[in-house]
C-alpha cells in the first residue's frame, strides 16, 4: 500500500534533475563584460569575435573569455578598470558598424553554456539603470497629417489653376474657392486625391467651399502609426548609448516605456531619446557656390546654407519635395547593374506624386537628403531656468537622379556603412510625433546590489522560519515537506531561467509569498492525516485518505489563487507583471512539489511497511 510505481518514481527524480541543471547557472555569479553587436541587428559570426579578441590582445587589454551569446559577442573581464578601457578602445576602432555596451556576463561553465543553458534575467530595479515613460502627441500626430494634406490639397487646385485658400481648422481641412464655380470640380479632385477621406460641401469664412475631415479608421491609423514609428526610432536612438538588453515597448495606447540597464546619466540618455527630427527631401542649388556663401554668412536668393556630416557646406533649395513624414519604408540592399550599395525607399501616395513631378523635370541633377532634428533644452535666462528649443539641421546624403521615379527609388554613391546608415535613418530616424517624458527613474547599481541581498535576506529568513516551523510541529513529515519546499524554489529559479522571464523586486516578493503558500498544502494533507490517526485508522490508509481527501480542497484554494495572478498579469503593467509571473509559477511548482512530490517520498520511507505509528 501506498506505492508509486517505478516509472512515475523515476519522473519525479527526473523533473528534480532537470530543474537543478537548468537553475544551475545561477549560481556561479557575474564577471564584467562588454556586449557587442551589429547595428543592423544581423547574428555575429566566430571570425568577428576572434576579431574583436585579436584588437584587444594587441592593445594589452586582457580579457578572460569571449564567446558567442544569441549572435552577440560577449568578453568577460576580471576587472572593470579593463571592462571601461576595453569598452572605449572598441567604439573607437569599430566604428558607427557596431553596438558596444558594458553588461555582465554569467560565470557559467562552458559545458552549461553549450547546452544553451543561462541565468534568470533581473529587472531595472535589481541591475540598477533608467527608466522612462514617454507619451506621443496624438493630437500632433493628426495635426502634421492634416497639414501634409492641406498641402497637397493647395498644390493640386494650383495645377489646375483654381483660386483658393486651404488651411486647417481644428480637425478639418477647409477649402475657400474663388470662384464658386470651381466647386464641382475641386470636390471631385479632392476626392480622387484621397478617397478615403469624407469630403463635404459647406459655408467657408462666408463662402462656399469644402470641409474635408478624417475618417474614424484614418485617425485610429495614423495614431498607430505614430506610436510604432516611435517606437521603431526610439529603439534604434538607444543603440547610440551603448546598452545591453535595453527594454523599448507599447504600454496602452499613447505611451511608450524605455529601460535601460545600466544607464546612471538620466540626462544623457533624454537627450538622445527626446529628440524630435523629420527628413527632407531638396534639390540643391546648382551653379551657385557654397563655399562663397559660408564666407559671406548669407544664402543666395532661394536657397539655404547647410552643412554635411563631414563639415562641408551644402546649398539647398527652400522647398523641400518630400519629408519623413511620406516615408513609408527603407531598406538596405545592393543595386542591380553595379552590384554598389544603396537604399530603397518607398513614399506613400502624396510624396509619390511630389517625387515624380520633381524627378521628371530635373534629371541627372543632385538631390540630398536633409535630417533636421529637435531638441529641448534647459537654459538659464535672466537667472530664471527655462526650456527652449534647437533645430539642428544636417545634409546626410547627396545623390544625383538617374531616372523619373515616384513611390519607389534607390539612392546610390554610398558605401554600405553609409547605406545602412542612411536606411536606418530614413526608416527610423524620425519621430512621427511629438513625445513628452512622463515619468523617471534612476536605479544606481549599488541600489540593485542592496535590493537583490535584502529580497535574498527575506526569503532566507521566510524559509527558514517555515522549515523550523514544520520541522517542530510536523517532525519527520515536517522534513518532508520542507525538502519539497527546497525543491519548489529550485523549480520556481529554473523556469524563470527557461523561460527568460525577469526577476524583479515585486518578483521575490512572489517568491516570498510562494515560500508561505507552498506548505500550506501539505498543512492540509498532514492534518487529514491526523485527523484519520485519530479516528482509528491504520497508518497506511491514513496517508492514503489524507493525501486524497485533501487533493479537491488543495486543488481549489490554488486554482483561485492562479486566476487572480493571471488578471494580475493580463491587466497588470511592469511591477504587477513580475509580481504576478513569479506567483504564477509559484503556484503551479508548489501543486507538483506539495503532493507528487513529497507523496514520493512519503511513499518511498513509510509505503509498503507494516506501521505502528506516524512521526507526525
Amino acid at each position: 500500500m501506498n506505492r508509486y510505481p517505478a516509472w512515475l518514481n523515476l519522473l519525479v527524480a527526473a523533473s528534480v534533475a532537470i530543474g537543478l541543471l537548468f537553475a544551475a547557472p545561477n549560481f556561479f555569479g557575474d564577471d564584467p563584460a562588454i556586449q557587442i553587436s551589429r547595428v543592423d541587428g544581423a547574428a555575429l559570426e566566430s571570425p568577428e569575435s576572434d576579431l574583436f579578441v585579436q584588437l584587444l590582445e594587441d592593445e594589452n587589454i586582457g580579457q578572460i573569455s569571449a564567446f558567442l551569446d544569441d549572435g552577440r559577442a560577449l568578453i568577460r573581464f576580471n576587472l572593470v578598470e579593463d571592462q571601461l578601457k576595453a569598452s572605449d578602445f572598441l567604439r573607437q576602432e569599430l566604428g558607427r558598424s557596431y553596438v558596444v555596451a558594458l553588461t555582465l556576463a554569467p560565470r557559467t561553465p562552458d559545458w552549461l553554456r553549450a547546452l544553451g543553458l543561462r541565468p534568470m534575467s533581473l529587472g531595472l530595479d535589481l541591475r540598477g539603470g533608467v527608466h522612462f515613460l514617454f507619451e506621443v502627441d496624438m493630437e500632433a500626430a493628426i495635426a502634421q497629417r492634416l497639414e501634409s494634406y492641406a498641402e497637397d490639397f493647395s498644390r493640386l487646385l494650383r495645377e489646375e489653376r483654381i483660386r483658393r485658400n486651404v488651411r486647417v481648422v481644428g480637425h478639418e481641412v477647409r477649402v475657400r474657392l474663388g470662384d464658386p464655380d470651381d466647386l464641382d470640380k475641386a470636390e471631385e479632385l479632392i476626392s480622387e486625391a484621397e478617397p478615403l477621406m469624407s469630403v463635404k460641401r459647406g459655408t467657408v469664412e462666408g463662402e462656399r467651399g469644402l470641409v474635408v475631415t478624417m475618417t474614424p479608421d484614418q485617425i485610429r491609423d495614423r495614431q498607430n502609426f505614430a506610436i510604432e514609428q516611435n517606437t521603431v526610432t526610439l529603439r534604434n536612438r538607444v543603440n547610440e548609448l551603448g546598452v545591453a538588453e535595453p527594454v523599448v515597448q507599447r504600454q496602452g495606447l499613447n505611451r511608450i516605456v524605455v529601460q535601460l540597464p545600466g544607464v546612471q546619466d538620466p540626462s544623457q540618455a533624454e537627450r538622445v531619446l527626446g529628440a524630435t527630427a523629420t527628413l527632407e527631401f531638396r534639390l540643391v542649388c546648382e551653379g551657385q557656390n557654397a563655399f562663397d556663401a559660408q564666407a559671406r554668412g548669407r544664402a543666395p536668393l532661394g536657397c539655404e546654407l547647410f552643412m554635411d556630416r563631414a563639415g562641408t557646406p551644402v546649398l539647398l533649395r527652400r522647398a523641400s519635395i518630400v519629408t519623413g513624414a511620406q516615408l513609408v519604408d527603407a531598406s538596405q540592399g545592393f543595386d542591380q547593374q553595379t552590384a554598389s550599395p544603396a537604399v530603397f525607399v518607398r513614399l506613400d501616395s502624396r510624396g509619390a506624386d511630389s517625387m515624380l513631378m520633381t524627378t521628371r523635370e530635373n534629371l541627372n541633377k543632385p538631390m540630398a537628403v536633409l535630417f533636421v532634428e529637435q531638441r529641448r533644452e534647459t537654459v538659464e535666462q535672466n537667472g530664471e531656468f527655462v526650456e527652449v528649443t534647437r533645430v539642428d539641421k544636417q545634409v546626410i546624403s547627396v545623390a544625383t537622379i538617374r531616372g523619373v521615379f515616384s513611390s519607389n527609388f534607390q539612392i546610390t554613391g554610398l558605401d554600405i556603412v553609409e547605406a545602412r546608415d542612411l536606411s536606418l535613418l530614413l526608416r527610423a530616424g524620425a519621430l512621427a510625433a511629438p513625445i513628452y517624458k512622463v515619468e523617471e527613474r534612476t536605479i544606481g547599481p549599488s541600489l540593485g546590489q542592496d535590493n537583490i541581498d535584502k529580497g535574498m535576506r527575506a526569503i532566507l529568513i521566510g524559509f527558514g522560519l517555515v522549515v523550523l516551523f514544520m520541522a517542530i510541529y510536523y517532525r519527520g513529515f515536517g522534513l518532508i515537506a520542507n525538502l519539497a519546499l527546497l525543491t519548489n524554489l529550485v523549480f520556481i529559479v529554473a523556469l524563470l531561467s527557461m523561460l527568460q522571464a525577469s526577476l524583479t523586486l515585486p518578483g521575490i516578493a512572489g517568491i516570498l509569498l510562494t515560500v508561505g503558500m507552498a506548505v500550506d498544502a501539505n498543512v492540509l494533507i498532514f492534518e487529514r492525516i491526523r485527523e484519520e490517526l485519530r479516528n482509528g485508522n491504520t497508518p497506511q490508509a491514513s496517508i492514503s485518505a489524507g493525501y486524497e481527501k485533501a487533493l479537491s480542497t488543495i486543488a481549489d484554494a490554488n486554482i483561485t489563487t492562479l486566476i487572480a495572478a493571471v488578471v494580475l498579469f493580463v491587466l497588470g503593467t511592469g511591477p504587477v507583471k513580475g509580481f504576478a509571473v513569479t506567483l504564477s509559477l509559484g503556484i503551479l511548482t508548489s501543486m507538483f512539489t506539495s503532493i507528487i512530490g513529497t507523496r514520493t517520498i512519503v511513499n518511498l520511507v513509510f509505503g509498503g511497511r507494516k506501521l505502528e505509528r506516524l512521526p507526525i
